[in-house]
């Protein structure tokens, strides 16, 4: 597990969000409360909020490296376990209650909550595979 390999992780799960929100605009925007322009799209808000994703990837698998050295976790399945398990019974609870505080929608705390999980989970394989 390199710096590399933290970068590469990073990139996973953003993409996979990328793709994850790609197929879930519709009802993303409808749960968030957000209006979608003529063309469907969220407003243009510029680059902004995709760097902060980005930079926010990188720095949650710096600390899953760290968590996965201290802990001795190896190998593609241990990754996939601990990965899901982060995103599931870490990441999932906080994004709940901040949601559930906020009275935000159910649907959004399902698609953003299933990002999380499944962004964690690439992320322990590709820190495991590096």
């Amino acid at each position: 597990m390199s710096f590399l390999g933290v970068i590469a992780a990073g990139l996973s799960s953003y993409i996979l969000g990328a793709i994850w929100y790609m197929a879930l605009a519709g009802p993303w925007m409808k749960a968030a409360g957000i209006v979608p322009t003529s063309e469907g799209r969220p407003p243009n808000s510029g680059p902004t909020p995709y760097i902060v994703a980005f930079v926010g990837a990188v720095l949650v698998a710096g600390m899953m490296r760290h968590i996965f050295v201290l802990s001795g976790i190896e190998g593609v399945a241990q990754g996939l376990t601990a990965g899901l398990g982060l995103g599931l019974f870490m990441v999932t609870p906080w994004i709940a209650t901040n949601y559930f505080f906020a009275d935000r929608s159910r649907t959004l705390l399902l698609i953003d909550a299933g990002y999380s999980t499944l962004g964690c989970t690439v992320m322990g394989v590709v820190l495991t595979v590096m």
